[in-house]
């Protein structure tokens, strides 16, 4: 099922470390360990944060987490950006998690604040529907906020399982315990996962956004403010009998 999903997008784009198809972006942000890209053409309205930290398996150290932060400030005030896609510009991986290098260097503050950052990034990421999955690492107790999402996932008992454990699960075992919505068979050139994000987006773009379904919906409630129905629902609720609709 999983190489038929695969192969049923036939998306022919190769995978590349730093070049998005229709991509805008600032030559200046080339060694950046985020790069930002716009897509255009019919993909415009779609933007990328390319994860761009390869000596270091795209780990969450402190400059890749502080341009991280300060790309998510920039977007949430683009009023042309309506999808949003996390993309690693490291073939082969997605995010290795937290930098134990660097963060054996810290001294015990320096870690509190930098975790209390890494949650905030992960609160912002959370807020803006988009997650990716970050490995585990045994004798570790998760950090960053995943004693607290992980049990309102998958329930208590299975959240402890996992972080106790510090198992690693593949794509088909995310997706059937409902941590990922999609996973597609690997393709030759590494980048399957990406296609499969890039249809979605593709797909959800078209939909109204929530700025102009709010302001339909406060159009259509106000219409209906005046009518005999709407006081007759209320008057049924409060009195608990069937209402008498009439269509007025």
């Amino acid at each position: 099922m999983l190489r038929s999903l695969a192969s049923a997008l036939r998306l022919p784009r190769r995978w590349r470390p730093l070049e998005t198809r229709g991509c805008a972006s600032s030559p200046a942000d080339a060694d950046r360990e985020i790069q930002v890209c716009a897509l255009k053409g019919i993909d415009q309205g779609i933007t990328e944060i390319l994860m761009n930290r390869p000596g270091a398996r795209n780990a969450l150290g402190n400059v890749f987490v502080s341009q991280l932060l300060e790309a998510l400030a920039q977007l949430r005030e683009d009023r042309q950006v309506r999808v949003l896609i996390f993309r690693s510009g490291v073939k082969g991986v997605f995010c290795a998690g937290a930098d134990l290098k660097e963060r054996e260097q810290m001294s015990e503050a320096e870690v509190g604040v930098f975790v209390q950052r890494l949650r905030g990034l992960m609160n912002e990421i959370a807020s803006s529907a988009v997650m990716g999955l970050i490995e585990t690492t045994r004798g570790l107790l998760p950090g960053a906020g995943g004693t607290q999402r992980l049990p309102r996932c998958l329930g208590v008992a299975l959240a402890k399982e996992l972080i106790f454990t510090g198992r690693r699960l593949s794509g088909a075992q995310a997706q059937a315990l409902g941590l990922v919505n999609h996973a597609v068979a690997q393709n030759e050139e590494g980048n399957a996962a990406y296609h499969r994000a890039l249809a979605l987006a593709q797909e959800i773009l078209p939909q109204v956004d929530i700025a102009s379904g709010m302001a339909i919906e406060g159009i259509c409630y106000a219409q209906n403010i005046p009518t005999r129905d709407r006081l007759e629902g209320m008057a049924a609720f409060r009195e608990k009998r069937t209402p008498r609709f009439v269509g007025e």
